[in-house]
């Protein structure tokens, strides 16, 4: 055998022994990936946390799926699916709070991109809201299909975010359009017809960011009448909401079953953040007219809302299914966190990369399995919308800082952040002081410079 044949063998059997090492996906077990998001749902509106409103299709996956009992997120929404498509914490790029401008630099790595490079087809069906402009949009970022709002939420009707340059929003590949119809059935519908018309070939990453149930709501009134136990009008308003997301994620799955896409699709549901306060309906700045009405959701038992660092704010409900990789019916307690998905996905569908991405997650593959019971000892962090505030859990402890106040609160006792210990545990605040300042050493490194104007 000359030189090079032995050189061959030998990168083969390198090759093998990488894959095995590093447990990269195999072509035949490489799952399609379809994620759901929605928007300021708070961790309790979920039927597996109690809630009241009418959700079958996520009830029916809840009993399919791991459950996520410490989901977490940022506190917004633009910085939460910066976090989910990048692996990093959302304060790398600068991004704390609901953003227009753009997030990502361009050449960044997201999730869509690295999918498409090792032969997924990759979609964006619904809110991207990480560069409003058409020329920042999605298909600059590895989707090869877009569709849905380029800014934030949206009029439900007229599909306008709010008054001001980037009002008209709604697009197909980044190209501006108008169209009737519901935003939720618009969104569904598309997701479905980009399902249906692909050749089958390669496997798909599915993004689809619904902007239900952010204000403004307005709803069919099949989805209120679904709902008669709510006889307060804005609490029926938003269950309605809910139901219409619900209705539509259904749809979707059913798309996914009458194309046999069943089995071998991992399918992961959470939220972008908390649900909000009471606030009024039309937020005061979306042209049109809506229900003259307050809504809000519910985190009970947690603390806080949206844009908040306590728990009520930073974690959601989630779940994911996998059938016959996720055993269907378990929890897990452990806390994972949104830039921890961009990990655990790539390694499911076999992409390695070759230079440093920065990641901040870790692949929790081996919690959602089963194989362990958690990533510890690792440290979670948030800069807050205002960025005067920050927060980090290492193990069950978790500090918050601000200008005004130093908060140390025992998770595992007081999930609630009921009682500051920070006086009693000094040499705790202490320490995770330091850790703290190792992971805020980090924000803005990849920052894209503001624009002259």
């Amino acid at each position: 055998m000359n030189s090079w044949k032995l050189l061959g063998v030998g990168f083969l059997m390198l090759s093998v022994s990488l894959v095995a090492a590093v447990g990269l996906a195999t072509e035949s077990s490489r799952p399609n990936v379809v994620v759901f998001l929605a928007d300021d749902l708070g961790s309790a509106d979920v039927p597996w946390r109690g809630s009241k409103y009418v959700m079958p299709a996520l009830d029916a996956l809840a009993k399919e799926s791991v459950i996520l009992d410490v989901c977490y997120t940022h506190p917004m929404c633009s910085p939460t699916r910066a976090a989910f498509l990048s692996g990093r914490a959302a304060s790398r790029f600068g991004c704390t709070g609901a953003q227009n401008e753009r997030v990502f630099p361009f050449g960044t790595v997201t999730m869509a991109s690295a999918l498409q490079s090792v032969g997924y087809d990759t979609a964006l069906i619904g809110k991207w809201h990480l560069g409003s402009r058409p020329d920042w949009g999605p298909n600059h970022f590895g989707f090869q299909h877009s569709y849905g709002s380029l800014a934030g939420g949206v009029g439900p009707w007229d599909h306008h975010y709010k008054s001001g340059p980037y009002t008209k929003t709604w697009h197909r590949n980044e190209e501006l359009l108008q169209e009737e119809g519901h935003v939720t059935d618009l969104i569904a519908t598309e997701a479905i017809r980009w399902l249906e018309g692909r050749d089958g070939k390669r496997p798909f990453f599915l993004y689809v960011p619904f902007t239900a149930v952010h204000i403004p709501i307005d709803e069919p009134q099949k989805y209120h009448d679904l709902n008669p136990h709510f006889s307060e009008p804005s609490a029926r308003l938003r269950a309605a909401c809910a139901t219409h997301m619900d209705e539509a994620i259904g749809s979707i799955l059913n798309a996914l079953d009458r194309g046999g896409q069943h089995d071998n699709t991992l399918v992961l549901f959470f939220s972008d953040n908390g649900a909000h306060s009471l606030t009024r309906n039309d937020g005061q700045q979306y042209p049109g007219t809506y229900p003259a009405t307050q809504v809000a959701g519910d985190n009970a038992p947690l603390r806080g809302f949206k844009s908040s660092l306590y728990e009520g704010g930073i974690r959601t409900a989630a779940l994911v299914r996998y059938p016959g990789k996720l055993r269907g019916g378990t929890r897990v307690t452990a806390p994972i966190h949104t830039y921890d998905w961009m990990p655990t996905l790539c390694r499911l569908a076999g992409y390695p990369s070759n230079v440093d991405l920065k990641w901040d997650g870790r692949d929790v593959w081996p919690i959602l399995s089963g194989q362990q019971p958690s990533l510890e000892p690792r440290s979670l962090y948030w800069l807050g919308v205002n960025r005067r505030e920050r927060a980090i859990r290492r193990g069950d402890w978790k500090l918050l800082i601000a200008a005004d106040r130093v908060e140390l609160y025992d998770l595992k006792n007081d999930p609630s952040e009921a009682k500051n210990l920070a006086e009693l545990e000094p040499e705790r605040v202490a320490e995770w002081r330091k850790f703290m300042e190792q992971a805020a050493a980090n924000d803005f490194d990849s920052e894209v410079p503001k624009e002259p104007r």
